[in-house]
């Protein structure tokens, strides 16, 4: 079973799933953080940086963790410099989560993170799933996906697409899953530019120094409101509700690929079992809350409610499948 359809499936089940109660919090209030923190493994702008800000600002303002809950941008190594930071010198920091996504589960499963396994850590929650884009600058003559794609096929040196993670990362596979279901013949042809976040990628984008960028909807949204950039695909099975509901999906253009990014977090895996309780309580309350289920409608993001060890469970899956997936393109043997 390959990732989409893992998550897909986690997806239409997420309703299904129930959050931690808020009683759960309560009794494990026995632990409460002096301090809380949230590492966002690349630069603002992206994705992972959006998932702590957005969540930590809403648990400040449901009153689920104390004071205002600092957020710290570590990029580097599509990830891998903020994994390692927390495995090696902060491995019992109990006040701390560490925003997670598909793209963390591909490094795992392709070992881009040297030395370092899911199991080192511990898995807290989700809180959506952001679905993939593929866009170009707002001036660009390309309007459609296939148009992008057959510019790929006749030139592939023509085109480069920028993305917010490592060659071989999440943003990296899904536009080759496109080109594979495009018709492109050779996917390991097209060209992809990686950065530390969507936020770069996009940056070069309207440079000029790239013809397409490939990210999640969460964060492309500042930019098509910007009037920046223009979405040509959403990798979603159907259209998206809310602010997202102009963009066409892949699929009405004829190329049927689905790529849904899960966000979620990670916590140091000497963590105690009583902040551990207290996080993914967290978290889940965060879910259920109403202030959250606004965010999700306002930034693209679709259901997937899994926590504790659900979400765990769902990781290694995840990392099983893009494993899987990765040996079938040939990024890893």
């Amino acid at each position: 079973m390959n990732l989409f359809h893992v998550t897909r499936r986690a997806i239409l089940a997420g309703a299904m799933v129930l959050a931690v109660p808020a009683a759960v919090l309560a009794a494990s209030h026995a632990f409460m953080p002096e301090a809380t923190e949230c590492i966002a493994p690349a630069n603002a702008g992206g994705g992972w940086d959006f998932t702590c800000r957005q969540v930590g600002k809403t648990m400040q303002d449901l009153g689920l963790v104390p004071g205002t809950m600092q957020v710290t941008n570590l990029a580097g190594g599509g990830g891998g410099v903020a994994y390692a930071e927390v495995a090696n010198k902060r491995n019992e920091d109990n006040g701390l989560i560490i925003a997670a996504s598909s793209a963390t589960a591909t490094r795992l499963a392709q070992g881009a993170y040297p030395g370092n396994t899911m199991d080192q850590m511990r898995w807290l929650g989700a809180v959506g799933a952001d679905y993939g884009i593929i866009a170009v600058a707002a001036n660009s003559d390309i309007n459609t996906l296939p148009e992008l794609m057959d510019m790929i096929k006749a030139d592939p040196s023509s085109v480069s697409v920028a993305g917010g993670s490592a060659v071989g990362g999440w943003d990296h596979l899904k536009v080759l899953l496109a080109a594979q279901k495009a018709g492109v013949e050779d996917v390991r042809a097209v060209k992809y530019v990686a950065f530390d976040g969507g936020g770069e990628a996009v940056t070069q984008l309207l440079a000029g120094s790239v013809q397409a960028f490939t990210g999640d909807a969460s964060e492309a949204k500042g930019f098509v409101e910007s009037g920046d950039i223009k979405v040509i695909a959403i990798l979603a099975p159907e259209r998206l509700e809310g602010d997202f509901a102009s963009f066409p999906t892949a699929k009405e253009q004829g190329i049927d690929v689905i790529g849904a990014n899960w966000r979620g977090f990670y916590a140091p895996g000497g963590m105690s079992d009583a902040a551990y309780d207290y996080w993914v309580a967290a978290i889940a309350d965060t879910y259920a809350s109403d202030e959250w289920k606004q965010i999700m409608a306002q930034n693209g993001l679709a259901p997937l409610n899994l926590s504790g060890k659900e979400f765990q469970d769902f990781v290694a899956e995840s990392v099983a499948s893009i494993t899987d997936l990765s040996k079938q393109i040939g990024l890893i043997k």
